[in-house]
């Protein structure tokens, strides 16, 4: 049967290739939450300027910003929070997760579709409320996303295929293939170079996390980078996809998309299923218990007084004595 997509891990999908990323492996410099920490060095993001001749060249350099800060995005996500949900955990699948998206891509990202380099899909709904922002806005509302925690819950479809060159495998089983190894003899590298086992990407060489992300939202890119036509100024990224998926047929890329929805982090399924048990278990009230009884006080051993006050003999007198 075929799963619905429920909902799944995070924002702006891409799969990239192996090669590049044996290229690009620098981590991501740790963020401080109470101020954005200066970098001094470049950072791996080309600058954007607008695809429409006619219209007055903007340009955005990313290269001359900072890492950016999480608090400060917060407060510029005001706008983003009717389509992607406050944390970016978006419930519809025509708006893709951002939550625990990579800084870097999401402020790259956002700046394409400012300058009018990336229209498919709802990229012009974005327009009206990026297109003025700095470019260092757009790396405070990268940093911002990339901390929320991704409650990706998509599953993937388990439908067995009736025919065609991968009859009687599931649709999941067909992408997961894919993910997992590639295919050497057609030229399309594993996934997993680049976007690791998760799905979780790399942060510093801003491959994007795929891992849960809307089926129907994978599946379009990767359509739109199998045609191999873009605005971008600098198409770097866009042709190594392009080189990825340009061979992969449509039942392929329908798999691929199905196995990513349904990647998840293990551990973190693991706590929060515990967590939501700890959370519905009633806390037991103690249980009634009797008073323990006093113990009952041991006779005295002593004889009692004689009624004048005297102490009593040791021995009871005998008869004889008495009557003497």
């Amino acid at each position: 049967m075929r799963h619905a997509r429920v909902f799944a891990i995070a924002g702006l999908t891409v799969v990239i290739t192996a090669a590049a990323y044996a290229a690009q492996t620098s981590g991501t410099p740790s963020i401080s939450d109470e101020a954005p920490v200066v970098e001094e060095t470049a950072i791996p993001v080309e600058d954007v300027t607008a695809a429409d001749a006619e219209a007055p060249v903007r340009e955005i350099n990313l290269r001359a910003t900072h890492w950016g800060d999480p608090i400060a995005g917060r407060d510029k996500a005001a706008t983003c929070i009717a389509c992607h949900s406050t944390d970016g955990n978006s419930v519809a699948d025509i708006y893709p997760r951002t939550a625990g998206q990579s800084e870097i891509y999401m402020a790259r990202q956002i700046a394409l579709i400012a300058t009018g380099q990336r229209t498919s899909g709802l990229s012009i709904a974005m327009l009206p409320f990026v297109s003025d922002m700095e470019a260092q806005d757009m790396r405070d509302l990268g940093a911002f996303f990339s901390r929320q925690r991704n409650v990706a819950s998509g599953s993937a479809d388990d439908t067995v295929i009736t025919g065609g060159p991968y009859e009687g495998m599931k649709v999941y089983e067909v992408g997961q293939k894919l993910y997992r190894g590639g295919n050497k003899a057609r030229n399309i590298p594993a996934c997993i170079a680049c976007h690791g086992p998760t799905g979780a990407g790399n942060p510093g060489a801003a491959y994007p996390r795929i891992g849960g992300q809307f089926a129907s939202y994978t599946e379009r890119r990767l359509q739109e980078y199998r045609t191999g036509v873009t605005e971008e100024k600098d198409p770097s990224f866009f042709n190594i996809m392009a080189t990825v998926s340009h061979s992969l047929t449509d039942q392929e890329i329908e798999a691929l998309s199905s196995y990513m929805q349904g990647l998840h982090n293990t551990a973190q399924d693991i706590a929060l299923v515990a967590s939501m048990k700890t959370a519905a278990t009633p806390t037991a009230a103690p249980e009634a218990t009797e008073p323990t009884p006093e113990p009952a006080p041991e006779p005295d051993s002593q004889p009692a007084p004689n009624a004048d006050g005297s102490a009593a003999p040791d021995t009871p007198a005998s008869p004889a004595s008495q009557q003497s």
